[in-house]
């Protein structure tokens, strides 16, 4: 064993992976083409299932990783409690062929998607109309450091995932780990992991729409620091469903106000 090896305190690699497109984002789609200010869905925003595209793309990126040898696949995969989540996963590890001993699979709530409170299934439209005073309160304050009533900023989001790197670093160090969860997730990951400032995490936000099935990757490279870092080796990665012919999707999900 090298010293890296001794001291290494991260997975040997990390994917973190957007669910697929859901029912939620179809209906923002259409709530914003309308012009609409309410979102109408069945279910709580934990139980909005995969649309029928979103399966597909779930399918085609569990072949991607099928096709890796056995000994670099996931040997761990953390997912957000939420359904959309729960099921990529599940369709992943299924059309990866991988058996339940293969890996340990942990839900784990710290991965949700970000909480919007009050603004839950309103859109832009409906939150200038419904709640001027919080859209104005929104702007002074900046996207990264607002909080809806109810709900959480993005330095909340962070706060829970600064919890959970430290689970992974303890328990799960020189394994592969794959996460599945949700758009801000994936960018509050790239927060913490790259070091990034609070402009650099809100441009990227802004010129990037993560998306559904996406892969964003990271290695463990012994060169960075003392005793090793996580080097980012995939971004919005969506060449396993180009390769299968899967649409590729952007969409928001449910609370469409401004993330």
């Amino acid at each position: 064993m090298t010293q890296f090896e001794k001291t290494q305190k991260w997975p040997d690699v990390m994917w973190i992976v957007r669910h697929g497109e859901s029912a939620g984002n179809v209906a923002r789609r259409e709530a914003e083409q309308t012009g609409t200010s309410f979102i109408e869905l069945p279910q709580r925003e934990v139980e909005v299932p995969l649309s029928a595209l979103g399966k597909q793309q779930a399918a085609a990126l569990g072949r991607w990783f099928g096709r890796l040898q056995e000994v670099e696949r996931p040997s761990v995969v953390f997912v957000s409690p939420y359904k959309r989540a729960r099921d990529t996963a599940q369709i992943v590890l299924q059309n990866a062929a991988m058996k339940d001993d293969d890996f340990a699979l942990i839900v784990d709530e710290r991965l949700r998607e970000k909480e919007f409170g009050i603004f839950d299934r309103i859109t832009k439209t409906g939150v200038q109309q419904l709640y001027p005073e919080q859209a104005e309160a929104r702007t002074v304050l900046g996207k990264f450091y607002y909080r809806p009533p109810g709900g959480e900023s993005w330095c909340d989001v962070l706060l829970r995932l600064r919890s959970l790197m430290d689970t992974i670093s303890r328990e799960h160090r020189r394994e592969r780990v794959l996460i599945v969860a949700h758009q801000v997730i994936v960018n509050c990951f790239r927060y913490l992991l790259e070091h990034l400032t609070e402009e650099e995490i809100m441009e990227m936000d802004r010129t990037h729409e993560i998306a559904n099935c996406s892969v964003t990757a990271y290695e463990f490279d012994p060169r960075l620091g003392k005793k090793g870092k996580l080097a980012l080796r995939l971004f919005n990665f969506v060449a396993p469903l180009e390769q299968e012919g899967a649409p590729i999707t952007t969409q928001k999900d449910i609370p469409i106000a401004p993330k």
